[in-house]
C-alpha cells in the first residue's frame, strides 16, 4: 500500500509530464498576437484611407 506522500509524488510527476494545457494556451497566445496585428493593420489603413478620401475630395 501506498503511502500519502508517495502518491502525492506520483500525482506531481503526472501534473508535470501533462502537457495538454500548454498547448490551449499557446494557441490562445497566438490568436491574441493575431488579433493585435489585426487591428493595428485596420487603424493603419483607415487613417490612410481616411486621408485618401480627404485629398480626393479637396481636389474635386
Amino acid at each position: 500500500m501506498e503511502s500519502v506522500v508517495q502518491v502525492l509524488i506520483k500525482k506531481f510527476r503526472q501534473f508535470v509530464q501533462d502537457d495538454k494545457g500548454v498547448t490551449a494556451i499557446e494557441y490562445g497566445l497566438i490568436a491574441a498576437l493575431i488579433a493585435v496585428v489585426i487591428i493595428a493593420s485596420v487603424q493603419l489603413v483607415g487613417t490612410n484611407l481616411s486621408s485618401v478620401f480627404s485629398g480626393i475630395a479637396a481636389s474635386l
